[in-house]
C-alpha cells in the first residue's frame, strides 16, 4: 500500500493538537457567564470540529439569537486565556516533518477561525509543511464536503489519492461528502464507541499509531 496517498488532510484540534478539553472547557465557562443552563460535557465535546457558530448553536440550544456574539467573545475569552499553553500530541511535530519530507502533499481542514489556525500553526511551528489550509470561517462548516473539495482543486490531487485524518464524526462525514478516505483517531474529541458509526479505512488508537499507520499506509 506504499504510496497510496498523495494527499493528506488533517483536522487540528484533537487530531495534531492536544486542545479538546480546553474547548470543552471554553464552551461551558462561556455559558456560566451568560447565566445559561451549562452543557454537559459529552455534549461540548460532541461539537467539536464543527464550525464556532454551530458548535455553540448545538451545545447551547437556548441561546436567544441577541445573546450570539457575547457568546462567542465569552467563548474566545476563555480559550485564549489558556490556548498558549496547549501543545501538540507527542510525536506530532515530527510526524508531520517526516511525512513532508517524503513528498506529501499535506493539508489542514478545521473547525477553527483563519486567525485561531494561524496563531496555533504558527505556535507550534508547523506552518511550514502544509501545502493548503482551510477553516469555516472561510467554507461551509464540517461535515459539508466545500473545505475537502477546495483544498483537492488547489493542489491538483483526486479523491481516490486524498486522505481525511480526524478525531470526530463529523470529520468521517466530511470525508464520505467528499468521496474521499477518511482515517479516525480515538484519542481526541469523540470516543471510539462514537467513531465506529462512521465509515473509515482504520480506527487509531494513539497518536504514536498514527505516525506508524501513516508511515507503512501512505
Amino acid at each position: 500500500m506504499a504510496d497510496r496517498y498523495d494527499l493528506i488532510v488533517f483536522d487540528w484540534d484533537g487530531t495534531l493538537m492536544d486542545s479538546a478539553a480546553a474547548i470543552v472547557q471554553a464552551i461551558i465557562a462561556a455559558a456560566r457567564d451568560l447565566d445559561l443552563e451549562e452543557p454537559p460535557e459529552s455534549l461540548a465535546r460532541h461539537v467539536i470540529g464543527l464550525g464556532l457558530a454551530d458548535a455553540l448553536r448545538h451545545a447551547v440550544p437556548d441561546l436567544p439569537e441577541s445573546d450570539y456574539p457575547r457568546m462567542v467573545e465569552r467563548y474566545r475569552y476563555h480559550y485564549l486565556a489558556q490556548d498558549h499553553q496547549l501543545t501538540l500530541f507527542p510525536g506530532a511535530y515530527e510526524m508531520v516533518r517526516e511525512l513532508a519530507s517524503l513528498g506529501r502533499m499535506l493539508a489542514v481542514a478545521t473547525g477553527k477561525s483563519r486567525l485561531g489556525l494561524n496563531r496555533a500553526m504558527a505556535h507550534c511551528g508547523l506552518e511550514q509543511f502544509f501545502h493548503s489550509t482551510r477553516c469555516a470561517d472561510e467554507c461551509f462548516s464540517k461535515p459539508h464536503p466545500e473545505m475537502l473539495e477546495q483544498i483537492m482543486d488547489e493542489l491538483g490531487v483526486g479523491r481516490q489519492r486524498t486522505l481525511m485524518v480526524g478525531d470526530t464524526t463529523h470529520d468521517m462525514q466530511m470525508a464520505a461528502n467528499a468521496g474521499v478516505d477518511g482515517l479516525a483517531v480515538t484519542f481526541g474529541a469523540h470516543p471510539r464507541v462514537v467513531l465506529e458509526s462512521e465509515r473509515s479505512v482504520a480506527m487509531i488508537d494513539t497518536p504514536s499509531a498514527l505516525a506508524e499507520w501513516l508511515r507503512t499506509h501512505s
